[in-house]
């Protein structure tokens, strides 16, 4: 298949080209490369994809709508898997026009070229953060979504709702994918896994917020990738028997899904610490903090709908994928 892959040069969005290309798919990627986070680690993962079969790159950024049509009329594309977004929660309550651009309008440029151009399916990246003060765990898809606590949340659960319209409308197969706490190797300078290991090693104290009460369902690049390339090979088709007077937020009579991908596993902030510093030999000096705005204290994924649509559960334990990924920061990094 020609798959277009939006945030090629990201995190997600590099692994699961590789992932395409290896299988002998056909991929674009494209990628703003703004400055959010180190521009030169994003050359660095294109790097990854040079000459691994029929990959081709173009920078271009979401909100240039010119650009994004011509694009998609240029290139045919048979599904897309949609990763490019202006990513941070913190980020949003200094930088909020950041979201709106890309989120937003950046993702209207993707539906838009997936409407007039038959594309198959797309695939879209949304977020935990959904959930935001919803306190029940685990965070199920059926669960209401209707409290956000940052606009970054906002952007993804508006973005859940634009999808599901043009699903109706137009009978677009869309699947929304709430990812919780991805890390790995070539993973974002600005997650948890980074910052700690790098202040560690610089021996500098690591932001600890919430005063450490804080749990994350951590889960590993390669388990995220997998369940995405099985999402894309399904389509949704639509719930037959979809109940309009009681809705599934998860579902509907048009062809629309969403789920969660997670570890179902959530891991205390502290063990997560103590597993970097385990394979790091070294201790954190911990600078305890109150709670930031737009942060929640615990994520938890209920991720039975995924493993029951396309028959997959994660299983890097935190132990295996932590060593990973300190592994790739010391070769990368050459500490």
């Amino acid at each position: 298949m020609k798959i277009l892959v939006t945030g090629a040069a990201g995190f997600i969005g590099m692994h699961t080209a590789l992932s395409l290309l290896r299988r002998g798919d056909s991929v674009v990627g494209i990628d703003n490369l703004n400055d959010y986070y180190d521009v030169r680690l994003k050359h660095d993962r294109l790097q990854q994809l040079a000459g691994q079969g029929d990959f081709r790159f173009e920078r271009l950024d979401l909100a240039d709508r010119a650009a994004m049509a011509a694009l998609f009329a240029r290139q045919g594309f048979d599904r897309v898997i949609h990763l490019a977004a202006q990513a941070g929660v913190r980020y949003s309550l200094v930088n909020p026009e950041a979201y709106v651009d890309s989120n937003l309008s950046g993702f209207l440029s993707v539906l838009e070229g997936c409407r007039h151009h038959g594309v198959e399916h797309l695939v879209y990246a949304s977020s935990s953060s959904v959930y935001g003060g919803n306190t029940r765990m685990p965070f199920s898809e059926r669960d209401n979504v209707d409290h956000p606590v940052s606009l970054y949340a906002a952007t993804k659960k508006a973005n859940e709702l634009m999808a599901h319209t043009y699903s109706h409308l137009y009978r677009l197969p869309t699947t929304g994918l709430r990812f919780f706490t991805v890390y790995g190797p070539w993973g974002r300078p600005d997650m948890a896994a980074f910052l700690f290991t790098s202040a560690i090693l610089e021996g500098r104290p690591i932001d600890v917020f919430n005063h450490g009460q804080m749990q994350r369902d951590f889960t590993y690049i390669d388990d995220i990738v997998a369940a995405v390339v099985r999402v894309c090979d399904r389509l949704p088709t639509g719930d037959q028997g979809f109940d309009s007077g009681q809705p599934d937020p998860a579902s509907s009579s048009a062809p629309y899904r969403v789920f969660n991908i997670g570890n179902h596993q959530p891991v205390a902030l502290t063990e997560f610490i103590g597993c970097l510093e385990r394979q790091l030999g070294r201790a954190a000096e911990r600078r305890l903090l109150p709670m930031q705005s737009g942060d929640v204290p615990a994520t938890y994924a209920d991720t039975a709908a995924l493993a029951q649509w396309i028959g997959f559960a994660p299983a890097t334990p935190l132990a295996d994928g932590v060593a990973r990924f300190v592994r790739w920061y010391r070769d990368y990094y050459r500490i």
